[in-house]
């Protein structure tokens, strides 16, 4: 009679299979949730331009340059100047003028532009790897009427920036996953590595990390340019993409995961029949001589290997979070060097937690016999990842922030508070996890009955009560009597052996649940682990909001460049009186002057002349001039029309930056008498 393996319940089956699939699920649903918070608003921002965004130049620029609040990487065709007409002015070259901590580019004009309005369309991809993009005119002379219509499409929006957000963030669940289970295994729960369930979880948290990077990879291209999908099959926009350091962390981060398969293949392989197969109790004592310095060899060959694998399971962890570190919004900026190391520490901690914690509610319900003693090496595990991630947060934070102004008066600042709320939440419910962990009773054995061998011909019948089974069931055979008299019955009846092999799984679950609940502590630790994932949740949620805002430090900077350039006179008309004497008769008198509203951008003049008397004083020509000279602007001439005896007007003259302008009126008495008067007044 040839013996076969047991083959396990299908109650157990059906758990394994489950619990590991509603893991990821979890995590694809906190994907589907990043994806959903949109694109993201980059950390690079154009902070200025040159000419301004709707300034009004006496001549035509020689140049047009964009500052950046941070590095930025552009194209051939990045910066597009168009004529009113909708035709290319630019050279198409692009020049690097960045110095320093200015981050500033530009492309040059052909000569001899005529008067009108200039559009600029720019399009980036920022340090930290979202496309940013944005538009402008400026107008030479004075504004005209312009055919040119601006992108609605915002960049790294629309299908194609939703498809790379879930595979952006579906790739950090599946490290999350990935690591986090990887070291319950090894650092807490070694027979683990022999546990079907556990083996699921790691290997489909590998290949969701892996498609999800390739899914990247070969949908940047698009991202960061058309946002068509069509442009995925663009080979030489693939090649463009490698040359980039998205591109290259990407490929880093597929040979990593191709060499981090061997280490998986040996953690499943030898590692997991080792601790599968390890003696355990009293089985020890009936070893020889030879026996024990044979289990000495084997325990120093284990040691190496468990040696091997925490080595290379570290180096492939803080390898794949570099990938990240490296190429996004830690690479750049204040402190890069410290930032990149600081960042791969708050990942690998993160995913030590939660993916930690993952692994352990996978093991709590689909291994009720799992050690006490591995639920409390995770717990302390799980106590020094969170004191990583607060030291680690907290530079983070002091990092993006600057002040503790930006704490509260920014977006990026209140979410961090709530942030912080959600996370001592979190630690809260992860004390109450360490408390039930202390109340721990040795995991209960498993019933015989639940494996029962897979050469019984038809799975027994079951009593209606659990507590009945185990009168019903062989302790030699785990088959019920009923079920071998059913089974001789109806050998040919399929449909009454479906309903006994349905029956047998009921019955075998419920023995599963009564070991799994037999110690109280176990089940309360259970639901505090569960509730630690809700709240976690909660807070990598949160944190997605967190990488699409501006950060407060970033935002501090902007506001300051707008404070600087902001009006440095009320909101009100400019007047002014100057007197003149041209030196004939009837030379002598005042011009007054209103310039409203006295701000950039468009005005309305009014010029009266007045005689010494105070009456009206009719003059054959009255010219004004705007001049700003320390930014070499202008002259910028305005020819009032005669509005009536005394006075007159001219609509929309544009004054585009703000400043100290010299204004020169200049005022002719006779065919020869004529002189300039000027003075100097603030615009904001």
């Amino acid at each position: 009679m040839t013996a076969t393996a047991p083959a396990p319940p299908p109650a157990r089956v059906r758990a394994a299979a489950v619990l590991p699939r509603l893991a990821l699920v979890l995590a694809a649903l906190l994907a589907l949730l990043f994806a959903a918070a949109g694109p993201a608003s980059a950390h690079a921002a154009l902070t200025a331009s040159d000419p301004g965004e709707g300034a009004v130049v006496a001549t035509a620029p020689a140049q047009v340059t964009l500052s950046f609040s941070e590095k930025v990487a552009l194209g051939e065709d990045s910066i597009r100047v168009l004529d009113p007409r909708g035709k290319r002015v630019d050279t198409g070259e692009i020049r690097d003028m960045c110095s320093g901590s200015t981050i500033r580019y530009g492309t040059a004009l052909h000569s001899g532009l005529p008067d009108g309005t200039y559009t600029v369309a720019w399009q980036a991809v920022s340090a930290d790897s979202h496309p940013i993009a944005g538009a402008f005119t400026f107008s030479i002379g004075a504004p005209s009427e312009t055919t040119v219509a601006l992108p609605e499409r915002q960049a790294g929006g629309g299908p194609v920036g939703a498809a790379y957000g879930l595979a952006r963030y579906t790739a950090y669940a599946g490290f999350t996953v990935l690591v986090g289970a990887c070291a319950f295994i090894l650092a807490c729960w070694r027979r683990g590595a022999a546990v079907r369930p556990m083996q699921k979880l790691v290997l489909r948290a590998w290949v969701v990390l892996t498609a999800a990077t390739l899914a990247m990879l070969v949908l940047r291209h698009p991202y960061t340019g058309s946002g068509n999908f069509a442009d995925v099959f663009d080979l030489a926009g693939l090649k463009a993409v490698l040359a980039t350091k998205t591109g290259a962390a990407l490929v880093s981060r597929l040979l990593l995961l191709g060499a981090a398969a061997l280490f998986i293949a040996v953690l499943f392989g030898a590692f997991a029949r080792r601790h599968a197969t390890a003696p355990e109790g009293g089985a020890a004592a009936a070893k020889t001589a030879a026996d024990e310095q044979d289990g000495k060899e084997d325990s120093r060959d284990a040691a190496d290997l468990f040696f091997g694998l925490a080595v290379a399971g570290s180096v492939f962890a803080a390898g794949i979070a570099a990938t990240w570190a490296l190429s996004e919004h830690a690479s750049t900026g204040l402190q890069s060097g410290i930032a990149m190391p600081v960042d791969v520490l708050h990942l690998l901690a993160a995913a030590a937690w939660l993916g930690g914690l993952t692994a352990l509610l996978v093991a709590l319900y689909t291994v009720p016999e799992v050690e006490r003693e591995a639920v409390r090496r995770f717990s302390r595990i799980a106590f020094a990842g969170v004191v990583v991630l607060v030291a680690t947060g907290a530079y983070q934070s002091w990092r993006q922030l600057g002040s503790w102004q930006a704490l509260t008066g920014t977006s990026y600042g209140r979410l961090l508070i709530i942030k912080g709320a959600l996370a001592a939440v979190l630690v809260g419910v992860a004390y109450l996890s360490r408390r039930w962990t202390a109340r721990l009773g040795e995991a209960p054995a498993v019933d015989a009955a639940a494996d029962v061998p897979a050469t019984a011909a038809v799975p027994g019948a079951v009593a209606a009560v659990p507590g009945a089974v185990s009168r019903e069931t062989s302790t030699e055979t785990g088959v019920s009597r009923e079920t071998s008299t059913a089974a001789a019955d109806v050998p040919g009846d399929p449909e009454r052996a479906a309903q006994l092999a349905r029956q047998r799984a009921a019955r075998e679950n419920a023995l599963r649940r009564q070991a799994r609940d037999a110690d109280p502590a176990r089940a309360g630790l259970r639901r505090s682990v569960l509730a630690e994932a809700a709240v976690a949740v909660a807070v990598l949620a949160v944190t997605t909001v967190l990488t699409s805002t501006e950060p407060g430090r970033v935002v501090a900077q902007e506001a300051g460049r707008n404070g600087a350039s902001a009006p440095a006179v009320p909101n009100r008309a400019v007047k002014i009186t100057l007197p003149f004497d041209t030196g004939g008769v009837n030379g002598k008198g005042s011009v007054r002057l209103e310039l409203d509203p006295g701000r950039t951008g468009s005005n309305t003049l009014h010029v009266w002349a007045e005689s010494p008397d105070g009456a009206p004083l009719d003059l054959p020509e009255v010219k004004v001039a705007f001049t700003l000279p320390a930014k070499e602007v202008g002259p910028l001439p305005a020819s009032p029309d005669r509005a009536g005896p005394g006075h007159w007007s001219a609509p929309g003259v544009q004054l585009p930056l703000a400043g100290e302008w010299r204004i020169d009126v200049t005022v002719r008495t006779s065919e020869i008498d004529q002189t300039t008067v000027q003075k100097t007044v603030k615009i904001g």
